[in-house]
């Protein structure tokens, strides 16, 4: 598995010979925005004859950042504010000239502004808002029976929620994270009723809400630029050139109609991006958008390949630790209790501590989903050889038949029902679990779901979820004809 890692990782990182075209992958963060204008990224790389890849809604901020860093990445939309308070907030940085300092110490460069400053805000129903009397943010301190719900990085930034209820004194205790898209869900079916808000979102408008003024001055400029690896410079200057070009031209009401075109019309991304820089910069650009039966194939080859790697590795080392765990019981405890904390272990936390030692995409992935495939391999494995009778062992040795003979011969055999039904708890598990392997860009059948509770389309939601559970009771299926096949 070491081994298939380091591979995995080598191939993420491919060496380029002399001669071979220049390659660059653009990341954008998990709201349809920065999807926007990572697609225009990608599209003016690709004008620029450079073969661009865009990994889309990779995660957070701190994920984007660190992809970054490490290469995973070559540049994506950031904001001036986030970058400021949140990603360098040990720096104490003021102005935009030390931010540019900070970042060259990081090998990483930034463009001027593109012209639209996407604050926070916080926001409420409007005929809620009237019927308090809430225009400011202090108005807040004087209802503390309302419900709040922010997105989940807002809940925990230096920027977000804690500063500003110390900066207010809110005294709300009421207070969940979720979502940022699923907030206006809340807010519209009654259950939240205060959120953050994005000053370009679409939603402000669709949904009625009234943004509550900032009275106190505590959220900064969050002007939007985009951030890129300085050797880009070098690699590929035509790209770094046109990325130049967006400074100055998109505004804000411009970008909160490229919003509303996707969240509410339905458009793609990439057409949108494509149509802006058309409209503004003058460019023939022509968006690749794939069919709903393309991206279906794509997503289906993408899931079964996490699922096969991490599943076949997963059989071949839990059998054998299973085996171990049953011949000698003190190495069971400690290897059941070692499988039995790693599936305690919550997904998304064991994806994103495997990022730093092996990027985004495929290979931590795969790694995880190995990893939670074991407990029930090994733990079905133990207790199938645990389970045969004494009686038919003691036969067994009394015929003359050495360990590794009475095992092939006896244990095994007998083990087999138990074994394979740990196998099938484990392929549905892994199947399920490899949904959320989109939140660190390897794609599969996460990817659509995704997409969908960002943009509130339920249509999407299904396209990942339905092939999914379809997938899990196919493996499920499979193995039973196995167990039924190799039963004696």
């Amino acid at each position: 598995m070491l081994l298939s890692a380091l591979l995995a990782t080598t191939l993420a990182h491919p060496v380029l010979a002399a001669g071979e075209p220049v390659k660059i992958t653009i990341g954008s963060k998990s709201f349809t925005e920065s999807v926007i204008l990572g697609d225009m990224l990608s599209h003016l790389a690709q004008r620029a004859g450079i073969e661009a890849s865009h990994q889309r809604q990779l995660g957070g901020t701190r994920v984007v950042w660190n992809a970054l860093l490490s290469g995973e990445i070559d540049a994506y939309p950031e904001y001036t504010g986030t970058l400021m308070q949140e990603t360098l907030a040990k720096e104490n940085i003021q102005t935009e000239a030390q931010l540019r300092q900070a970042l060259a110490a990081h090998g990483l460069r930034m463009t001027r502004p593109l012209g639209f400053n996407n604050t926070y805000a916080i926001g409420m129903k409007e005929t809620l808002a009237a019927r308090l009397k809430l225009r400011k943010i202090s108005d807040l301190r004087d209802h503390p029976e309302l419900v709040l719900g922010f997105g989940n990085e807002f809940m925990d930034r230096a920027d977000g929620w804690p500063g500003l209820q110390q900066r207010y004194q809110l005294p709300q205790q009421n207070v969940r994270g979720l979502d940022h898209d699923l907030a206006y869900r809340g807010i519209e079916s009654g259950t939240l009723q205060v959120t953050d808000l994005y000053a370009t979102d679409a939603e402000i408008s669709y949904y009625h809400l009234r943004t509550l003024e900032d009275d106190l001055h505590y959220f900064p400029a969050y002007n939007a630029v985009i951030l890129y690896r300085a050797d880009l410079e070098q690699r590929a200057p035509e790209a770094v050139a046109l990325f130049k070009r967006l400074v100055g031209r998109i505004d804000a009401p411009a970008m909160r109609e490229l919003n509303a075109r996707v969240k509410l019309n339905g458009e793609a991304e990439a057409v949108m991006a494509a149509r802006f820089l058309e409209e503004n910069l003058a460019l023939d650009i022509d968006p690749q958008v794939k069919t709903t039966w393309q991206r279906f194939w794509q997503h289906t080859r993408e899931h079964l390949v996490l699922v096969g790697i991490s599943l076949s590795a997963a059989i071949l080392v839990a059998i054998p630790l299973g085996i171990v765990a049953a011949r000698h019981a003190r190495v069971g405890h400690i290897v059941l209790g070692i499988a039995g904390i790693i599936q305690t272990i919550p997904s998304l936390a064991l994806f994103v501590f495997l990022i730093p030692l092996l990027g985004i995409g495929g290979p931590p992935a795969v790694v995880a989903l190995f990893l939670y495939s074991l407990l029930p391999i090994i733990r079905n494995t133990h207790a199938g050889i645990r389970g045969i009778s004494p009686a038919i062992v003691e036969s067994a040795q009394a015929l003359g038949l050495p360990s590794r003979a009475r095992l092939r011969i006896v244990e095994l055999p007998l083990a087999t029902g138990a074994i394979l039904a740990g196998i099938k708890t484990s392929a549905v598990i892994n199947v399920g679990t490899a949904t959320l392997a989109a939140l660190i860009g390897a794609g599969g059948y996460g990817q659509p779901i995704l997409t969908g509770i960002r943009l509130d389309d339920t249509g999407l939601i299904l396209q990942g979820a339905v092939p999914a559970a379809v997938l899990a009771l196919l493996v499920q299926g499979i193995f039973e004809l196995v167990e039924r096949r190799l039963s004696p």
